[in-house]
């Protein structure tokens, strides 16, 4: 005997015009982020590693000294959606954590040497994509994706927060 599906209730949809949807424009960003992403996946994956290490080691690097605090603000986590990553790096040498010189309470996190290394190594191909995408454009074109980039930013705080991964 098979087995019933048990139906969920949904919650409600507001109503849409679907008219006013930039298909084409989301798709393109849908393709583009999966592409930007596949060249340091890749180098993850080989070293048993996922976007979150990405994530934590590219803004460790580019921050050395930030406070644990502060990069769970940049990254818009909690504590403990941070701590097995956190841990992970730690203990395969790629981070350190040192407590602050002013205040002892305070978590610092330094990129390692190997740190360092994988932090470009996963950004130097997303790089060159950028590079590559940007190359016939003239510098105030530049600039105008960079500004559009910079308005995309930030989240509807009318939205419930979105799932706590890295």
């Amino acid at each position: 005997m098979a087995a019933k599906p048990v139906r969920k209730d949904l919650p409600p949809m507001p109503a849409v015009d679907e008219s006013r949807i930039d298909f084409d424009t989301i798709e393109l960003f849908f393709f583009a982020y999966r592409d930007f992403l596949s060249d340091p996946d890749a180098i993850l994956a080989r070293i048993g590693m996922g976007r979150a290490h990405h994530r934590v080691v590219y803004f460790v690097s580019r921050q050395p000294g930030l406070m644990v605090g502060d990069l769970l603000d940049t990254l818009q986590i909690t504590k403990q959606s941070l701590s097995r990553v956190l841990k992970h790096l730690i203990e395969a040498g790629y981070i350190r954590q040192m407590a602050g010189a002013k205040d002892r309470r305070e978590r610092r996190l330094y990129p390692t040497l190997a740190g360092r290394e994988l932090a470009l190594a996963l950004s130097e191909p997303q790089s060159l994509r950028i590079a590559n995408a940007m190359e016939d454009l003239t510098p105030s074109n530049r600039e105008a994706v960079k500004e559009f980039l910079k308005k995309m930013l930030g989240r509807d705080e009318s939205l419930p927060p979105a799932n706590d991964d890295v």
